[in-house]
């Protein structure tokens, strides 16, 4: 227990048939989903209804919170739905808030580190331990640097691509203004031909 004490809660869940990492955080004024979830699992999103200014889940200055999605998950044998804002975040792919716990009438035992919620029947869920969640970050920093180095390379493709074009527009332009100079001169000659007869 004691190992639990300064930690929040992570665990994982089934998201289309798919493992992925889960916190809840009773700190959290919202329920958020991470772009890269959503992007990955193919997840349709909606239009947020009151767009709102983050600032503090990345490295990044302002994000512009303007999409949300539905989200059905399971852990263990309770299944559940949610509606998150979409965020790039690198934490976890499922942040569950203060509303979702609210709405589920969630209760948390802080010693225990569990929650529980009824349902049909009385769910408890219980947090993965200390070193579960050293290698769900692990692996969540894995599948965050090889997102990133892929999108790395396709800019790298962009802005290869978009040198060449460059040379090449360079080059049919030199092309067209090497045979328009050859035209001009050929009429010269053709105008200087004519007015000598």
């Amino acid at each position: 227990m004691e190992q639990q004490r300064e930690n929040i809660f992570h665990t994982i869940c089934l998201i289309n048939d798919k493992v992925c990492s889960m916190i809840i955080d009773s700190g959290s004024c919202t329920n958020i989903a991470s772009v890269t979830l959503v992007k990955k699992l193919g997840l349709n999103t909606i239009k947020h209804e009151r767009p709102y200014q983050l600032q503090w889940l990345n490295e990044c200055d302002v994000v512009r919170v303007n999409r949300q999605v539905m989200i059905s998950f399971s852990v263990g044998k309770h299944k559940d739905e949610v509606l998150c804002d979409v965020v790039p975040m690198h934490a976890t792919h499922l942040l569950l808030g203060r509303p979702w716990q609210f709405d589920k009438k969630a209760k948390h035992d802080g010693f225990k580190k569990m929650y529980s919620l009824e349902k049909d029947r009385i769910y408890t869920l219980a947090p993965l331990t200390p070193k579960q969640v050293y290698e769900d970050q692990i692996q969540l920093k894995k599948s965050y640097e090889e997102e990133h180095s892929a999108l790395t390379k396709v800019e790298e493709q962009v802005e290869q691509h978009s040198e060449n074009v460059s040379k090449s527009e360079n080059k049919v332009s030199h092309e067209l203004k090497t045979k328009g100079d050859k035209v001009l001169a050929l009429r010269k000659l053709g105008e200087g031909h004519n007015q000598k007869k």
